[in-house]
């Protein structure tokens, strides 16, 4: 029986939604303008990286092709000639530009609704609902609540917090409410569980998730979040694809931040994991623990925390080139009748104003040594994705999108 290694790259879009000037996007093209910043020498970071965008693993398998379908174009030092495997551009149909639309959206389920937002104001959030979760909590109080930057909060307030015992509450254009505290002088579980308060009020907002983000350090200069990452999200309207396999006895390895998107729902293997190449091992260890029929799926977070919203174009290129590196690893553990799957489930161009994602089309790379080359079109939907890999799995379809095979 088959498996299914599903890998997102977070953020990596490339460019070309029909409807991205809804959103302020029209133009956006995160590969794209990566590999041209790439190539006019802009995105040399020292000790990391140099010259022209290389990527000849994930070109191998369709990325340029995929490009030139998604923009006409092909990015600077890609091709449109793959040489192995299925190729295709994703588009999404949920109205959000955010995690887990993009997500819920790839395993079958597009967001039926439109999620709550929190006003770029200050302060961003109202003044009765900061009064319920200091009362819920037993909090004196809390500090910034504002849209702001993650790491740019920390270094701002984080020694306040520490002498105050106060946590950082803020959020962004995303449909977050994000809480940063000291790892251990506020506390790791005592964070969780406030986060879990905060739900309680948030989740009839429909705000999509609390986000804990634990720092350790001690002063604004050695401030540091960890990878204690927690999300807590609003569960996914009907089943997705992680709960159809669990439904049908296979492993669902949820790698990352996969299994908190996802409430939690689907998922028999939760592996939490921090830094794109640590991702990346952790992914190849699960390879060796799946059994046939098994999901493995990763999200690689790094490309859009650490770059995207960065707006870091050459760290977000070699963060690309590190994951094309390791490539070969990932195909050469492969069973002949694995399916391997990369795509994105947003766009987060780091050339682009602002630091919120991009409203883009995903590439859709698909290889197994029983696929035959060719081309898979350009996907009315992101489900089209959740579903090829339940048809791949011989999984029963869902009632959202269509399998490409």
């Amino acid at each position: 029986m088959p498996r299914a290694i599903l890998c997102i790259l977070d953020s990596f879009g490339i460019g070309g939604a029909p409807d991205a000037a809804q959103f302020g996007d029209e133009g956006a093209d995160t590969l794209g303008h990566i590999a041209q910043t790439c190539a006019d020498g802009r995105g040399d970071v020292p000790g990391l990286r140099s010259g022209p965008l290389a990527l000849p693993n994930l070109d191998a398998l369709g990325l340029g092709a995929a490009a030139k379908l998604s923009t006409g174009e092909i990015p600077v030092g890609l091709t449109d000639q793959p040489k192995g495997g299925r190729w295709g551009v994703g588009r999404e149909v949920s109205i959000g530009k955010d995690t887990p639309s993009g997500h819920w959206e790839i395993a079958g389920v597009p967001v039926p609704f439109e999620w709550g937002y929190f006003p770029n104001e200050n302060p961003a959030f109202g003044q009765d609902l900061l009064d319920k979760i200091y009362r819920a909590a037993g909090l004196e109080g809390s500090l910034a609540n504002t849209h702001a930057s993650g790491t740019q909060v920390i270094e701002d307030f984080g020694a306040e917090s520490v002498r105050s015992d106060k946590p950082i509450f803020y959020t962004s254009v995303d449909s977050v409410f994000q809480i940063a505290a000291h790892e251990t002088h506020f506390g790791l579980e005592r964070l969780y569980e406030l986060c879990q308060t905060v739900f309680r009020f948030t989740a009839p907002l429909r705000i999509g998730r609390v986000i804990a983000r634990p720092f350790v350090g001690e002063d604004a200069k050695s401030f540091k979040r960890t990878g204690n990452r927690r999300d807590f999200a609003i569960d996914p309207p009907e089943p997705t694809l992680l709960d159809r396999a669990k439904a049908h006895d296979r492993q669902v390895f949820a790698i990352g931040k996969v299994s908190d998107i996802y409430a939690g729902r689907g998922v028999t293997h939760k592996i939490k994991a921090s830094g794109n190449m640590v991702l990346f091992d952790r992914t190849l260890e699960a390879l060796d623990m799946a059994a046939d029929g098994a999901l493995i799926f990763t999200n690689f977070v790094d490309f859009d925390t650490e770059f995207g919203h960065r707006r870091d174009p050459g760290g977000y290129a070699g963060a690309l080139e590190q994951f094309d590196a390791r490539l070969p690893e990932l195909i050469a553990k492969l069973k002949d009748d694995d399916l391997l799957v990369i795509t994105a489930d947003h766009g987060n161009d780091p050339t682009w104003r602002g630091t919120d994602h991009t409203r883009e089309q995903v590439p859709i790379l698909l290889f197994s040594r029983q696929l035959a080359q060719g081309s898979i079109g350009l996907r009315p939907v992101l489900s089209d994705i959740g579903e090829t890999i339940a048809h791949w799995l011989g999984l029963p379809p869902g009632p959202h999108g269509t399998s490409a095979l």
